[in-house]
Protein backbone atom coordinates (compact mmCIF):
# COMPACT_ATOMS: atom_id res chain seq x y z
CA UNK A 1 0.00 0.00 0.00
CA UNK A 2 1.38 3.22 -0.79
CA UNK A 3 2.49 6.03 2.13
CA UNK A 4 0.37 8.47 1.77
CA UNK A 5 1.24 10.39 4.98
CA UNK A 6 0.62 13.86 4.81
CA UNK A 7 3.29 15.81 7.31
CA UNK A 8 1.62 18.63 10.15
CA UNK A 9 4.10 21.58 8.99
CA UNK A 10 5.38 23.58 11.44
CA UNK A 11 6.51 27.12 10.74
CA UNK A 12 7.95 28.45 14.33
CA UNK A 13 8.98 26.72 17.50
CA UNK A 14 6.29 28.92 19.40
CA UNK A 15 3.28 27.96 21.36
CA UNK A 16 0.41 26.68 19.39
CA UNK A 17 -3.23 27.18 19.42
CA UNK A 18 -4.25 24.45 22.16
CA UNK A 19 -1.26 25.03 24.57
CA UNK A 20 -3.21 27.92 26.01
CA UNK A 21 -5.78 25.62 27.68
CA UNK A 22 -4.25 22.30 27.85
CA UNK A 23 -0.81 23.70 29.88
CA UNK A 24 -2.87 24.63 33.07
CA UNK A 25 -4.24 21.59 33.67
CA UNK A 26 -1.47 19.09 32.44
CA UNK A 27 0.78 20.93 34.23
CA UNK A 28 -1.48 20.23 37.36
CA UNK A 29 -1.58 16.87 36.90
CA UNK A 30 2.08 16.05 36.22
CA UNK A 31 3.16 18.28 39.95
CA UNK A 32 0.60 16.46 41.37
CA UNK A 33 0.82 12.62 40.13
CA UNK A 34 4.77 12.72 39.26
CA UNK A 35 6.25 15.56 40.69
CA UNK A 36 9.99 16.94 39.03
CA UNK A 37 12.53 15.71 38.75
CA UNK A 38 11.21 12.83 36.63
CA UNK A 39 12.09 11.63 32.96
CA UNK A 40 9.24 12.01 30.51
CA UNK A 41 8.74 10.28 26.77
CA UNK A 42 6.15 12.51 24.87
CA UNK A 43 4.56 11.53 22.22
CA UNK A 44 3.98 13.61 19.17
CA UNK A 45 5.69 16.61 20.63
CA UNK A 46 5.87 18.50 17.88
CA UNK A 47 7.78 21.88 17.46
CA UNK A 48 8.88 20.90 21.32
CA UNK A 49 7.39 23.44 22.98
CA UNK A 50 5.48 21.31 25.79
CA UNK A 51 8.60 19.99 25.85
CA UNK A 52 10.50 23.57 26.39
CA UNK A 53 7.73 24.30 29.25
CA UNK A 54 8.12 20.77 31.01
CA UNK A 55 11.87 21.06 30.82
CA UNK A 56 11.66 25.03 32.28
CA UNK A 57 9.37 23.24 35.66
CA UNK A 58 11.96 20.57 36.14
CA UNK A 59 11.28 17.52 33.93
CA UNK A 60 13.51 16.03 31.60
CA UNK A 61 12.25 15.35 28.20
CA UNK A 62 12.48 13.19 25.40
CA UNK A 63 10.21 13.39 22.41
CA UNK A 64 9.63 11.80 19.36
CA UNK A 65 7.31 13.51 15.91
CA UNK A 66 6.80 12.37 12.47
CA UNK A 67 6.83 15.89 11.32
CA UNK A 68 10.05 17.19 10.11
CA UNK A 69 9.62 20.58 10.37
CA UNK A 70 8.69 20.10 13.55
CA UNK A 71 11.54 18.42 14.69
CA UNK A 72 13.73 21.22 12.75
CA UNK A 73 11.94 23.87 14.38
CA UNK A 74 12.28 22.36 17.83
CA UNK A 75 15.81 21.27 17.44
CA UNK A 76 16.58 25.11 16.31
CA UNK A 77 14.91 26.94 19.01
CA UNK A 78 15.22 24.56 21.79
CA UNK A 79 19.09 22.90 21.07
CA UNK A 80 19.30 21.72 24.74
CA UNK A 81 16.48 18.95 25.03
CA UNK A 82 17.00 15.71 22.84
CA UNK A 83 13.59 15.55 20.09
CA UNK A 84 13.67 13.04 17.39
CA UNK A 85 11.87 12.10 14.51
CA UNK A 86 9.78 8.93 14.86
CA UNK A 87 6.13 7.62 14.76
CA UNK A 88 3.73 5.92 17.63
CA UNK A 89 3.79 3.18 15.02
CA UNK A 90 7.97 2.44 16.23
CA UNK A 91 9.31 -0.26 18.12
CA UNK A 92 9.88 3.05 20.66
CA UNK A 93 10.83 0.61 23.38
CA UNK A 94 14.01 -0.84 21.77
CA UNK A 95 14.71 2.53 20.56
CA UNK A 96 14.22 4.69 23.54
CA UNK A 97 13.80 2.14 26.88
CA UNK A 98 11.29 2.87 29.48
CA UNK A 99 10.46 5.84 31.25
CA UNK A 100 8.12 6.67 34.50
CA UNK A 101 5.93 9.26 32.55
CA UNK A 102 4.76 8.94 28.96
CA UNK A 103 2.79 12.54 28.12
CA UNK A 104 1.00 12.60 24.26
CA UNK A 105 -1.21 15.75 23.55
CA UNK A 106 -3.72 15.83 20.73
CA UNK A 107 -1.91 13.07 18.81
CA UNK A 108 -4.17 9.35 19.55
CA UNK A 109 -7.23 11.84 17.06
CA UNK A 110 -4.68 11.84 13.92
CA UNK A 111 -3.93 7.87 14.07
CA UNK A 112 -5.57 5.25 11.89
CA UNK A 113 -4.30 2.08 14.57
CA UNK A 114 -5.37 4.00 18.51
CA UNK A 115 -4.70 0.36 19.67
CA UNK A 116 -0.96 0.40 18.83
CA UNK A 117 -0.11 4.01 20.09
CA UNK A 118 -1.57 2.46 23.26
CA UNK A 119 0.07 -0.80 23.32
CA UNK A 120 3.57 1.63 22.99
CA UNK A 121 2.36 3.60 25.92
CA UNK A 122 2.34 0.54 27.55
CA UNK A 123 5.76 -0.33 26.52
CA UNK A 124 7.53 2.65 26.98
CA UNK A 125 6.32 2.95 31.02
CA UNK A 126 7.78 1.44 33.52
CA UNK A 127 5.85 -0.91 35.80
CA UNK A 128 3.51 2.03 37.85
CA UNK A 129 4.62 4.53 35.74
CA UNK A 130 2.02 7.10 34.73
CA UNK A 131 0.49 8.12 31.47
CA UNK A 132 -1.14 11.63 30.53
CA UNK A 133 -2.66 11.79 27.06
CA UNK A 134 -4.66 14.34 25.51
CA UNK A 135 -7.45 14.14 22.63
CA UNK A 136 -10.29 16.49 21.76
CA UNK A 137 -13.58 16.15 23.46
CA UNK A 138 -17.19 14.30 22.33
CA UNK A 139 -20.12 14.29 23.88
CA UNK A 140 -24.13 14.45 23.27
CA UNK A 141 -24.27 17.81 24.13
CA UNK A 142 -21.10 19.07 22.32
CA UNK A 143 -22.06 17.08 18.97
CA UNK A 144 -25.64 18.62 19.04
CA UNK A 145 -24.66 22.19 19.60
CA UNK A 146 -21.71 21.75 16.32
CA UNK A 147 -24.79 20.73 14.38
CA UNK A 148 -27.75 23.25 16.08
CA UNK A 149 -24.91 25.91 14.73
CA UNK A 150 -24.10 24.83 11.08
CA UNK A 151 -20.51 23.60 12.07
CA UNK A 152 -20.77 20.23 12.03
CA UNK A 153 -18.99 20.08 8.65
CA UNK A 154 -16.42 22.00 9.95
CA UNK A 155 -15.68 20.14 12.92
CA UNK A 156 -15.91 16.75 11.28
CA UNK A 157 -14.31 17.46 7.95
CA UNK A 158 -12.64 14.98 6.38
CA UNK A 159 -10.90 17.50 3.98
CA UNK A 160 -8.38 18.25 6.55
CA UNK A 161 -5.10 16.87 5.58
CA UNK A 162 -3.49 15.61 8.59
CA UNK A 163 -6.26 16.64 10.34
CA UNK A 164 -8.58 14.49 12.86
CA UNK A 165 -9.55 10.63 11.50
CA UNK A 166 -10.50 9.23 15.40
CA UNK A 167 -13.42 11.00 17.33
CA UNK A 168 -13.51 10.31 21.29
CA UNK A 169 -16.25 10.35 23.97
CA UNK A 170 -15.10 9.44 27.50
CA UNK A 171 -16.66 6.19 26.91
CA UNK A 172 -14.36 5.00 24.15
CA UNK A 173 -11.20 6.17 25.12
CA UNK A 174 -11.45 4.60 28.80
CA UNK A 175 -12.20 1.59 26.67
CA UNK A 176 -9.47 1.87 24.90
CA UNK A 177 -6.88 2.23 27.76
CA UNK A 178 -8.73 -0.14 29.99
CA UNK A 179 -8.21 -2.85 27.05
CA UNK A 180 -4.83 -2.17 27.20
CA UNK A 181 -4.24 -2.69 30.71
CA UNK A 182 -3.96 0.44 32.46
CA UNK A 183 -5.62 0.98 35.76
CA UNK A 184 -6.86 4.06 38.02
CA UNK A 185 -7.81 6.08 35.21
CA UNK A 186 -9.20 9.21 35.34
CA UNK A 187 -10.59 12.00 32.80
CA UNK A 188 -10.77 15.83 33.02
CA UNK A 189 -12.15 17.83 30.66
CA UNK A 190 -10.67 21.32 29.70
CA UNK A 191 -11.27 24.47 27.81
CA UNK A 192 -14.88 25.83 27.88
CA UNK A 193 -17.79 24.41 30.21
CA UNK A 194 -17.51 21.07 30.55
CA UNK A 195 -20.47 19.74 28.42
CA UNK A 196 -18.73 22.04 25.34
CA UNK A 197 -15.24 21.04 26.56
CA UNK A 198 -12.75 21.41 23.59
CA UNK A 199 -10.53 18.31 24.84
CA UNK A 200 -10.17 15.63 27.70
CA UNK A 201 -6.89 15.00 29.39
CA UNK A 202 -6.65 11.16 30.51
CA UNK A 203 -4.62 10.47 33.47
CA UNK A 204 -3.73 6.11 34.06
CA UNK A 205 -1.34 4.08 35.65
CA UNK A 206 0.65 0.75 34.10
CA UNK A 207 0.17 -1.93 36.59
CA UNK A 208 3.24 -2.66 38.92
CA UNK A 209 5.47 -0.86 41.65
CA UNK A 210 7.11 2.26 40.40
CA UNK A 211 11.13 1.62 39.96
CA UNK A 212 12.17 4.77 40.93
CA UNK A 213 12.75 8.08 38.60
Amino acid sequence: MENTYVEYQYHTGEATHDDGYLWEKVNELLIRNVPPPRKIFEIGCGNGFSAYRLRNVGYEVTGIDPSKSGIEHGRRTYPEIPLFEGSAYDDLLEKYGQFPVVLSLEVIEHLYDPRTFVRRVYELLEPGGTGIISTPYHGYWKNLTLALLGRFDQHFSPLWDSGHIKFFSEATLSRLLSEAGFEKLRIYRVGRISALAKSMVAVFRKPGRPTGK
